[in-house]
C-alpha cells in the first residue's frame, strides 16, 4: 500500500493529550476533554461535549448536542441520536443523549434521542436503547433490556482475561 494515500491512518493532535484518526468529522463548538481518542470515520456533531479520557471508536456517530462524561467508551459504529421525530430540522426539539461517567456503549449499538445512560452502565453490542439505562446495569437486545449488574459483568470480563492468559 502506498503510504502517501490519504486513507493511511494518520493521527491529528487535538491538544491536551487528545488525538483523532483521519479521516473523521468533528463539528463546530465541540468540546473534547483531556486524553480522548477519536477513531477514523467517526462523526462527532456540533456542540458535543466529551469528558476526559473518552474513547470513541471508528465509525461511531454522535449527534449534535450529545454529552459524554469522563471515561466513556463508544464502540465502533455505535450511534447516539438526538431527533425523536426525524428529520425535524429544528434543534429546539432535539433531545440529545447523555452518557454518564465510565459507561460503555458496545459496537453497533444505537441510543435513541433523549435517552440517558447511567454511571458505570453497559449497553451491549448491536443493542437499541429506547429508554433510560440505570447506573451500574448491563442491558442488551432490541429493544435493550436488563441482563445483569455491572459488577457481574466486570467479574465475567476478568474471568475471561485470566482464562486467556493460560492459553499463552
Amino acid at each position: 500500500m502506498n503510504d502517501e494515500l490519504p486513507l493511511h491512518g494518520q493521527s491529528v493532535d487535538l491538544g491536551r493529550g487528545s488525538v483523532a484518526w483521519r479521516p473523521c468529522h468533528i463539528g463546530k463548538e465541540t468540546y473534547i476533554g483531556d486524553e480522548c481518542s477519536i477513531g477514523s470515520l467517526a462523526h462527532i456533531g456540533r456542540h458535543v461535549s466529551l469528558g476526559k479520557n473518552c474513547r470513541i471508536q471508528g465509525g461511531a456517530y454522535i449527534a449534535d448536542g450529545c454529552i459524554l462524561a469522563d471515561e466513556v467508551f463508544i464502540g465502533p459504529n455505535a450511534t447516539l441520536l438526538n431527533d425523536k421525530y426525524p428529520p425535524s430540522g429544528n434543534p429546539k426539539q432535539w433531545q440529545p443523549v447523555h452518557i454518564e461517567k465510565n459507561a460503555v456503549i458496545g459496537g453497533g449499538a444505537t441510543v435513541n434521542a433523549g435517552c440517558r445512560v447511567g454511571k458505570n452502565a453497559v449497553l451491549g453490542a448491536g443493542s437499541t436503547l429506547t429508554r433510560n439505562l440505570p447506573e451500574n446495569e448491563v442491558w442488551a437486545g432490541n429493544p435493550a433490556v436488563f441482563l445483569m449488574m455491572r459488577n457481574t459483568y466486570d467479574e465475567k470480563q476478568l474471568q475471561l482475561k485470566v482464562e486467556s492468559s493460560y492459553d499463552q
